[in-house]
Formats: C-alpha cells, sequence, structure tokens
C-alpha cells in the first residue's frame, strides 16, 4: 500500500465504491478483529452498517482508495466483528500508514466538534468550500483547524539523560520534558523557559530532531535535543513528581513507541551505546498508553 495519505477536500461525487472509514465513538476507533488481527473496516457507506455519523469529512486517497472520518454515537451499536479501540492501543497493531491517517481523522473530528459555533458572534458555522475550515455565515469569521505547538525536550548531562515523572501520569512512567510554546516566543526560547521552570536547570546546544503530530487533541509536538548547562535540579512541585540524571543502561519506566519522546530517548540509547562499542538491549521497559 502507498504509504502516504494523499490529502483532499474534492470528494467523489457519490460514495459507490469500497472506501476506508475510520469511525469514531468519542476518542475510540472502530476495527475489525478476528483473533490477533486488526484491520481497518472498508467498506462504501457507513449506512451499509447500520450506522448513522453524527459528522462526517473526506480526507483524502491512500493506495488508491478514499478515505473518510466519521463520528457516530455513543449509543450506536456496531457490527459484531467489530471492537472500539484507542489510537495508543492500536500503534504497532494497526499498518501504520492506515494508524498516521487515523491521528488526522481523530484530530479533525476533534476540531469539527469544538468549532461548531463562531468564537466571535456565537453563530453556528458551516463549512468552507474548497479547503479545510469552517466559516460564520453571520460575521464571515474563518475558522481553521487548531494546532497547539509544543516543545519535548531530551537534555543530556555527562553521558546521563534527565527525565522525569509528571503528576497527572498514573503509573511510574519517567519521559522527558515538554511543554507548550507560548505567544511571542520562538521554540527554542519555550524549551529554556519549560526546562527552567520545570526543574529548574539552564540548557544550551539546543538542536532540533524531528516532529509529531499528537491529536490528542491538537498538539505538534517539535522534538529538540539540549545539553545541560548549569543549576541543580530544583522540581516544579505543581507538575513534577520527580526528576533525575538517568544512565542509559538503567532506565525506569519510558513512554511507549507511538511517541517522539520514546524516539528521543531510544536514539540517545543507541548513540551512547555506540560510542561505548556495546550492543543496546532490543526491549526496554515502557508503558503502553501513557
Amino acid at each position: 500500500m502507498e504509504n502516504k495519505l494523499i490529502p483532499s477536500v474534492e470528494a467523489p461525487p457519490a460514495k459507490s465504491e469500497p472506501a476506508w472509514w475510520f469511525v469514531f465513538i468519542s476518542d475510540k476507533m472502530m476495527v475489525a478483529e478476528a483473533g490477533e488481527e486488526i484491520s481497518l473496516p472498508c467498506f462504501a457507506d457507513p449506512a451499509e452498517l447500520a450506522l448513522e455519523p453524527i459528522r462526517e469529512w473526506y480526507l483524502g486517497t491512500l493506495g488508491g482508495r478514499h478515505c473518510y472520518c466519521a463520528e457516530i454515537s455513543e449509543t450506536a451499536a456496531i457490527p459484531e466483528n467489530m471492537a472500539l479501540r484507542g489510537l495508543r492501543y492500536l500503534y504497532g497493531r494497526l499498518e501504520e500508514s492506515l494508524h498516521r491517517a487515523a491521528m488526522k481523522a481523530v484530530h479533525t473530528l476533534e476540531w469539527d466538534r469544538t468549532s461548531r459555533y463562531c468564537g466571535y458572534c456565537g453563530m453556528e458555522t458551516i463549512r468552507t468550500r474548497g479547503m479545510v475550515a469552517k466559516e460564520c455565515p453571520c460575521c464571515e469569521l474563518l475558522i481553521f483547524p487548531r494546532i497547539s505547538p509544543a516543545v519535548i525536550v531530551l537534555v543530556e548531562r555527562e553521558g546521563k539523560v534527565l527525565l522525569a515523572r509528571v503528576k497527572r501520569f498514573t503509573s511510574e512512567l519517567y519521559s522527558i520534558l515538554a511543554g507548550f510554546v507560548e505567544l511571542g516566543e520562538t521554540l527554542e526560547e519555550a524549551v529554556r523557559r519549560e526546562i527552567g521552570e520545570e526543574v529548574g536547570i539552564r540548557v544550551k546546544n539546543i538542536r532540533y530532531f524531528g516532529s509529531q503530530p499528537w491529536p490528542f487533541p491538537d498538539s505538534l509536538m517539535i522534538g529538540f535535543t539540549a545539553e545541560y548547562e548549569s543549576g541543580e535540579i530544583s522540581i516544579d512541585e505543581t507538575e513534577i513528581a520527580d526528576a533525575g540524571w538517568f544512565d542509559p543502561e538503567k532506565l525506569p519506566t519510558i513512554p511507549g513507541k507511538i511517541s517522539i519522546a520514546r524516539e528521543l530517548i531510544d536514539w540517545f540509547v543507541e548513540t551512547k551505546s555506540k560510542e561505548k562499542g556495546i550492543t543496546p538491549q532490543k526491549e526496554r521497559r515502557y508503558h503502553p498508553n501513557e
């Protein structure tokens, strides 16, 4: 299968061919399950399964097949051979190209749900032709999907990595630090501020690593690496439960592979292992759902 969704706003004139359908009830997606096998439903129209969408958007094509996303009521009865699964659970179980499209689908539906009314005059919004946007028929305000940029940073000090346990985590999960970009900030300024606020240290040599859409509900995670400059760890006790410097060979429980946090940590471990001339462990403890 072609490994990338080709976005489009021009839906076919009729739902006459089998298409990929990303159907959600709240934040859970409907998938077909047969034993250990999980697949995305492929059908022409939700009506075939007696499903009535509350909202629906055309996404484009993937592997030459049309793609749609839809939200259905929490009281809807899904077919017997289907199950509702979260996107974190489906990572690694669903084909990667479909999972990436599902991330866009859930973001689209969340934006549609939360932009039903104009934020300026309160009038109910309508869809804009030719683009993924909504508009107010009264004051003509255009509303585009919301994307909230957030920085996430791996900080190194003398071969060790800074990891912290956030209070909102329900397990003993440790990860690298992250935070939303504030108005008027550059990304590098956001990195320095977040690290300073959360653990009280200064960093230097900030370098871009990569990015990841994170539709929980609407973030774009922008990854960086940085080096320790000065200061001692002093945690913000309103957000952080614990923080410290960890040896790459003795890590605590870390995030699952769905996240750029895990990608940064894996990169760090592999880099340090190569420097030492050792083979890194293939598996490390991780929490799949945080």
